[in-house]
């Protein structure tokens, strides 16, 4: 079975598939060669992965995931592509302490974020983590402190800071294509329907499933959270809003000069999915199928809002942010690129085509470099862990005040919620023992 799968790996390899790019080139002049790991191999840690060592300055010298069969196939991908042998590790901290590593990339579900980037920070690694920057507020901060005590450069995976048509969409913006705006709605849909539960069953052997829920509460193991299901499932993300949100989220932010809302309110639920279940037997998801959550800034007002049912024949685009200001509408778009539709019907309507890094539409290259740019230039990424923290804040919030069923005044200064003592305890959350919730 190993054979087979090597030589699937070296043949997919040598047709160029799982770069993009093409095969390394043997002999070519390298760069420096950074000592790196992957805490977290799975599909989405090796897309990151493999983006790393396409650029040609990594040295791949540890691996780590809870899952055994992963792990060994990510192993045997890296060395059929670079000819690197990282070692092996189940347990995080095992990693840190016998590896001395320059880079870790962290792409681990959202509940690991913060307990596995610092870590290794304190073990010396410059970190590029995968959004969001936190489970829970008070990680995203701990975080962002530890980074700057340390004065290591922690590049966030928000690539859509970074990505071409992002970046002349967002020059339009600010120079005042547009006009003046009033009001932005992000937003992502998909269809979906009626969720039935699906049977629990003993953990694979070769997956440790204490440590993969790790700090969260231990439950039943089931085949949706793994692989690849938890962003479902509160105990380790926040949905639909802590994931695509975050990113569209973070395009507001990136246009607005206020730093913050001062005052967040959502609503959401299940009603199509259905009550989530969860017993000794079986469990369905448990975030909700449809969520709207309204940001008032002093200037504007912003509105996320996404579904997981209803299809979406009526849209021109199912994924962006629209902004609405005194000239037009300016439609942010993923592969749709960008739009501005004038309000006076004489003027034409400006677009420009979306430009990615195919098959995946992400443009994780251009933020690999720029990392190590900042490396070695002694500078602030372009997604620095202070923008991942502000986005993640905005989608956390939102979550905070659907949980709580009323709206919250946010002090951004602080990071407290205004006069609710109840809501501020939302900021963090208990801890499985023995693990320990990160210090500020």
């Amino acid at each position: 079975m190993n054979l087979q799968r090597r030589q699937f790996i070296a043949s997919a390899a040598a047709a160029g598939t799982l770069l993009g790019t093409g095969p390394f080139v043997q002999g070519a002049k390298k760069a420096k060669q950074y000592r790196t790991a992957l805490i977290g191999s799975g599909w989405w840690g090796m897309n990151i992965l493999k983006e790393a060592m396409a650029a040609g300055n990594t040295k791949v010298v540890a691996l780590c995931d809870v899952d055994a069969d992963k792990l060994e196939i990510a192993a045997e991908e890296v060395e059929d592509l670079s000819g690197d042998q990282p070692k092996p590790y189940a347990d995080f901290r095992e990693l840190l302490s016998k590896e001395q590593i320059e880079i870790a990339i962290v792409a681990t579900p959202d509940h690991w974020h913060a307990l596995n980037t610092i870590e290794a920070i304190a073990a010396g690694a410059h970190i590029f983590v995968e959004k969001p920057t936190g489970h829970t507020i008070g990680e995203s901060r701990a975080m962002l402190e530890a980074a700057r005590a340390n004065d290591r450069v922690v590049q966030v995976g928000l690539h859509r800071r970074i990505g071409p048509h992002y970046a002349s969409g967002m020059k339009f913006l600010k120079e005042g294509g547009a006009g003046e705006i009033g009001m932005v709605r992000a937003f992502v849909h998909n269809s979906g329907g009626a969720e039935a539960p699906t049977a629990n069953s003993p953990p694979p052997e070769q997956l440790d499933w204490d440590m993969y829920c790790g700090p969260a509460p231990l439950r039943p193991f089931n085949r949706k959270i793994h692989p690849g299901g938890f962003r479902n499932f509160l105990d380790f993300a926040n949905g639909t809003l802590g994931d695509w949100g975050v990113h569209w989220l973070d395009q507001i932010l990136w246009w607005t000069d206020e730093k913050y809302p001062r005052y967040v309110h959502s609503t959401g639920g299940r009603p199509i999915k259905g009550a989530p279940v969860l017993n000794e037997k079986q469990q369905t998801t448990d975030a909700p199928d449809h969520q709207i959550a309204t940001y008032e800034f002093e200037s504007f007002t912003a509105y996320w809002e996404h579904r997981r049912f209803g299809g979406n024949g009526t849209e021109k685009s199912s994924v962006g942010c629209n902004f609405h200001g005194s000239k037009g509408t300016f439609h942010m778009g993923w592969r749709d690129g960008w739009t501005f539709y004038p309000n006076d019907n004489k003027k034409p309507v400006i677009h420009e085509d979306a430009q990615h890094k195919e098959p995946d539409g992400h443009s994780i290259d251009l933020l690999w470099a720029d990392f190590i740019q900042a490396i070695e230039s002694r500078r602030r990424p372009t997604c620095d862990v202070q923008i991942g923290h502000d986005a993640t804040n905005m989608s956390l919030l939102g979550m905070l005040s659907m949980k709580l069923g009323r709206g919250v005044s946010w002090d951004g200064e602080n990071e407290r919620i205004v006069g609710d003592d109840e809501a501020n305890l939302l900021l963090r959350r208990p801890y499985r023992g023995p693990w320990q919730y990160p210090k500020a």
